[in-house]
């Protein structure tokens, strides 16, 4: 169910410093593209993701106030 995975991905992102897309996916057993798109989603609802091409993506705003 995506708002499952939507909050999986939350969850995560607060654990780790950095993860990638593919990695998210291979979790997720989704796409890489549809990674792609939760993102977007949880941005839209107001959380900051910061995403880095061939880095992986950060959650700065979560990690700092763990």
């Amino acid at each position: 169910m995506k708002i499952d995975r939507l909050i999986g991905i939350i969850f995560i992102l607060l654990q780790k410093d950095k993860v990638t897309a593919p990695e998210l996916a291979k979790r997720f057993e989704v796409s890489r593209r549809t990674i792609n798109r939760d993102i977007a989603d949880i941005c839209k609802v107001g959380i900051p993701i910061v995403t880095t091409q061939g880095s992986g993506v950060e959650y700065p705003f979560l990690t700092a106030t763990k």
